[in-house]
């Protein structure tokens, strides 16, 4: 199963505000990106996804994260929104995101979440935290996983890092501090936009 998007790297923009959205989803697709994700614990996030999937809904896969209730995947739905992304495991949600035609990267850890994910119907995994768990660990978790089930790396991925992942199996990176904090300058999302898309295409080509 082939992710949905050109270049497998989810943007997170958690904490960004409906104001300053258009102009740093602006800049990352300029840089290459084609995967938005709006974290539902930023400020009045359905403005923002609903006001992104108007102006960009044709160019990206838009959509929310730390989502974790079906309600809230129905609020999704509503706005648009295509991406449903989950910090945890529950079946509930993948399910109706599913059910709704939506694209689902359930967020797990063990071989346990990840099979209750696949089993309820999500089309990508997130190993989350990341960086806690490290290559390895994700490389022999891999080895039990469906091999056409793309897996993402998230959690403390960074443009001098994103290669290990890559090389232990992940199709590609979730990305958060490191490309998108709360209140950043979009010239500085330009630079980790720029300095991601490098560090993949260097580590793939």
């Amino acid at each position: 199963m082939s992710w949905k998007t050109e270049l497998p790297l989810i943007a997170i923009l958690r904490g960004i505000t409906p104001q300053e959205v258009a102009d740093h989803v602006q800049t990352l697709l300029e840089a290459g990106f084609d995967a938005i994700e709006i974290p539902m614990n930023s400020p009045d996030w359905q403005q923002s996804i609903g006001d992104t999937v108007k102006k960009f809904g044709d160019r990206a896969l838009i959509g929310a994260g730390t989502v974790l209730q079906p309600a809230q995947v129905e609020e999704l739905a509503a706005l648009g929104g295509q991406l449903v992304v989950t910090p945890n495991t529950q079946p509930a949600v993948i399910r109706r995101a599913v059910a709704l035609g939506m694209t689902v990267c359930a967020g797990c850890a063990t071989a346990s979440e990840a099979f209750n994910a696949l089993e309820a119907g999500a089309q990508a995994l997130k190993i989350f935290p990341s960086v806690s768990f490290g290559p390895d660990y994700i490389k022999a978790l891999k080895a039990v996983l469906p091999p056409q089930i793309p897996v993402f790396a998230v959690g403390g991925i960074t443009p001098e890092n994103l290669h290990l992942y890559l090389a232990a199996g992940c199709v590609g990176a979730g990305l958060g501090g490191d490309l998108y904090r709360a209140g950043q300058s979009v010239e500085r999302t330009a630079q980790q936009a720029a300095a991601f898309v490098r560090a993949y295409k260097e580590a793939t080509q």
